[in-house]
């Protein structure tokens, strides 16, 4: 039989994403920006090309500037190691010629960086389709074993358009031979 119709391997994109290198600079600017205002102030000198930050007063502005413009550099930075460190990627692989699904992802630094989940293709109930729309919506698919335990397969972030979704849960219910729930 072919090697195609026993393996399928989806790839995951992890945090290396477009809107996650738009929020780290935008909070970096932002950020040094307020921290800027803030020294500016406390020091009564002008550190920026525009406005005139050293007549605020150092407390209160001042001192809410320099820590907002620390915290927004300090989640610029953690933003910016998690794109580094690409956590989240990996991929799925179910593999029909050794009955197995593996779902390996990177996670963050140490001892547990690598994350490998598997499960053997009999111990698995079904696909499973879960959609909430609203003011942060949510499309995921899930593999439901026969133990009652989900385990998400898509990647997090902007979510996938439903046809699209229904699509890729239809197929790899199809390649699993398994049933297909949630449509």
């Amino acid at each position: 039989m072919d090697e195609n119709k026993l393996m399928k391997r989806d790839f995951i994109t992890g945090s290396r994403r477009f809107s996650n290198y738009f929020w780290a600079c935008i909070l970096f600017l932002g950020g040094f920006g307020f921290f800027l205002t803030g020294i500016s102030s406390y020091l009564k000198v002008n550190f920026l090309p525009f406005g005139d930050p050293y007549q605020l007063s150092f407390i209160p502005q001042g001192i809410v500037m320099t820590f907002y413009g620390v915290l927004a550099i300090t989640l610029s930075a953690y933003i910016s190691l998690t794109i580094i460190w690409d956590v989240g990627s990996g991929y799925n692989e179910f593999d029909k010629l050794n009955n197995v699904i593996r779902i390996v992802r990177k996670g963050f630094p140490g001892k547990n960086r690598q994350i490998l989940l598997v499960y053997s293709i009999k111990n698995i109930k079904s696909i499973k389709i879960d959609v909430k729309d609203g003011i942060n919506p949510k499309r995921t698919i899930y593999l439901c074993t026969k133990d009652n335990r989900k385990i998400p397969l898509t990647q997090v972030g902007q979510p996938q358009p439903l046809k699209e979704l229904e699509n890729d849960a239809a197929t790899l219910a199809q390649f699993l031979e398994i049933e297909l729930e949630g449509i």
